[in-house]
C-alpha cells in the first residue's frame, strides 16, 4: 500500500514579502520553499567552503535570517518557517 503523503508538510505556504525576494511570492509546499532556497544559495555560492552546514546570508538572506549574517542549515528552516503562513 502506497505511503500517504502528509498533507500538512504538503501544505501550500504563501512567503513574507521578505523570504519572496528569494523563493518567489507564490504559495508553495515547506518543501519547494526549502529548494529554492538551497538553489538560491548555491547560484549565489552562500555556503561556507570550509563548514558546509553554515550559510552565510547576502542582504536578501539576512533579512529572512532575523538580521544573522551566518546561519546554520537546521537553524535556517526554522527561521524561515516564521516567514511562512
Amino acid at each position: 500500500m502506497a505511503k500517504k503523503a502528509n498533507a500538512a508538510f504538503m501544505k501550500e505556504l504563501t512567503p513574507s514579502a521578505k523570504l519572496a525576494e528569494v523563493v518567489g511570492s507564490k504559495a508553495l509546499p515547506r518543501t519547494e520553499v526549502v529548494k529554492k532556497l538551497w538553489a538560491y544559495i548555491k547560484k549565489n555560492g552562500l555556503q561556507d567552503k570550509k563548514n558546509k552546514r553554515n550559510i552565510n546570508a547576502d542582504e536578501k538572506l539576512k533579512a529572512v535570517f532575523g538580521g544573522k549574517s551566518v546561519v546554520n542549515m537546521f537553524e535556517m528552516t526554522k527561521l524561515v518557517s516564521k516567514h511562512l503562513s
